[in-house]
């Protein structure tokens, strides 16, 4: 017996039906495929390709500068003169009455006392609007800010809120808006990744990687974290020995594997590890040079308040203008801690005006740069937590500060579109509750979508048998926002 014969004696009905060129397994897969169940990226073909939106988008890249922790708006951007007239009085009931706080429910003895700021404020530029002492910086690009206030979120902890304001939803596993973005529309650039995020402060933000995930997308769309600081991402430097010609044979040899398995498959996980290999092989020449602020005028560094070779806030600011001249479509900056509750290093006072000091002169001078070098019209910049703080004071070993609130906070946007010098929604004459139509979350993630030329209600992907979208059942375009 030779050894064709010996072969097809061990072949099997179902090495027959896998094997042969029109099997019932690719005929299964060619109808799935027709019938838009999956959507193979083409081989050679990378799942960040830039892909045409829904209408003409207003801009290209969104910046969020997320202040992890809830920031005081009270402190910061609210100026409430009728909260200074009841520092230190009870609470109104209403104000506790069917409420629920982080901490303050515990409360059974002592009901919480009203608290006025100590931070004077001003009105700046031709909008008027109101800044306090802490951010000078950001008082002189008054006329830039269009603010969002009377801003309602779902949860009072901080993992589930800063789930829902990346994800629209409170739990992990689902995709973050960055991973949305990119999956609809890709991205510009090709030597880098289309969403991008940059870390700065004592520690990283509470659910971590989640807020990034790309959930139940291919993971091509989730976030990248880059350092500040020598290789953007570890172990992207080639060992020693190992040439460049040889790398590019060996990455060549394993891309024509993968396009092999990829045209078997239709998996798109596939499409992503080949599209992997060579951004990271193409990031080898394009990240260092990225990472190297060095190379930006002194009058830049000056500007930001950047030092190269430092990791930092400033830093990563300047690396987010960089990022999005290379065409990343979607870079979050996250810097902790803002989370003033009181106590020794959490309170109102030396804590809040370190954090503000290392946010103020980069985020105001991000939009300046922008401006200047004509980006600020298509690129949106984004400046907010997670939720906001209470009107009411929250005192812990004499030092105060204030609970997480999330019926009524602020945020800003600039550039992208968006109208310069307004406001949009308020607060009562306390700041507890929105005076005019509340702004929710999933209308900001509406009105992101619908500047990159995105239908938020289009935007979906089948997951477990429905098709799931950032807005979940609701959201809607904040129009008065938009220029």
């Amino acid at each position: 017996m030779d050894l064709e014969q010996r072969i097809l004696q061990r072949e099997t009905r179902r090495h027959f039906f896998r094997n042969c060129g029109i099997g019932v397994g690719r005929i299964a897969l060619g109808t799935l495929m027709a019938d838009g169940l999956m959507q193979a990226e083409p081989a050679g073909i990378s799942p960040l390709a830039a892909k045409k939106p829904h209408f003409p988008a207003k801009i290209k890249s969104v910046i969020y500068l997320f202040r992890a922790g809830g920031p005081s708006q009270f402190e910061l951007f609210d100026y409430k003169p009728e909260l200074q007239k009841y520092d230190g009085k009870p609470a109104p009931d209403s104000f506790m009455k069917g409420k629920r706080f982080a901490f303050m429910d515990t409360f059974t003895k002592d009901v919480p006392k009203m608290l006025g700021t100590k931070r004077s404020f001003k009105q700046y530029g031709q909008s008027g609007a109101y800044m306090s002492e802490l951010l000078p910086h950001m008082a002189g690009i008054a006329d830039e800010l269009a603010f969002l206030r009377g801003v309602a979120t779902e949860n009072f902890n901080h993992g589930p809120a800063k789930m829902f304001i990346n994800t629209g939803f409170t739990r992990a596993g689902r995709p973050s808006m960055g991973s949305w973005i990119t999956y609809g529309i890709g991205s510009e650039g090709t030597d880098l990744p289309g969403f991008v995020v940059l870390q700065s402060g004592p520690r990283g933000p509470r659910s971590g990687a989640a807020l990034w995930s790309s959930g139940f997308l291919p993971t091509a769309y989730q976030g990248v974290p880059f350092r500040s600081t020598g290789d953007p991402i570890l172990d992207l430097s080639s060992p020693g020995g190992v040439s460049v010609a040889h790398q590019k044979d060996a990455l060549d040899a394993i891309g024509d594997l993968n396009r092999a398995h990829l045209m078997e498959t239709g998996d798109d996980e596939i499409a992503t590890r080949i599209a992997s290999y060579e951004m990271a092989f193409r990031m080898q020449s394009s990240g260092p040079e990225l990472i190297d602020v060095a190379k930006e005028s002194k009058e830049t560094l000056a500007m930001y308040g950047a030092e190269p070779g430092k990791a930092s806030f400033a830093n990563n600011c300047l690396l987010a203008r960089r990022l999005v001249e290379r065409g990343v479509r979607f870079v979050q900056l996250y810097h902790t801690d803002w989370d003033h509750h009181g106590g020794p290093t959490q309170n109102l006072g030396a804590p809040l005006e370190q954090v503000t000091r290392e946010v103020d002169q980069p985020s105001a001078a991000l939009v300046r740069d922008l401006k200047q070098r004509g980006m600020l019209d298509d690129t949106l910049v984004i400046w907010g937590g997670e939720f906001g703080r209470t009107p009411m004071g929250e005192v812990r070993e004499t030092q105060v500060g204030r609970n997480h609130h999330i019926d009524a906070y602020t945020l800003w946007m600039a550039g992208g579109g968006t109208r310069p010098g307004i406001t949009v929604g308020g607060t009562d004459e306390l700041g507890f509750s929105p005076a005019e139509e509340k702004i929710e979350v999933h209308d900001i993630h509406a009105t992101l979508l619908h500047q990159l030329g995105l239908d938020h209600t289009k935007l979906t992907y089948k997951f477990q048998g429905r098709d799931f979208r950032l807005t979940d059942v609701g959201g809607k375009v904040i129009r008065k926002l938009l220029a």
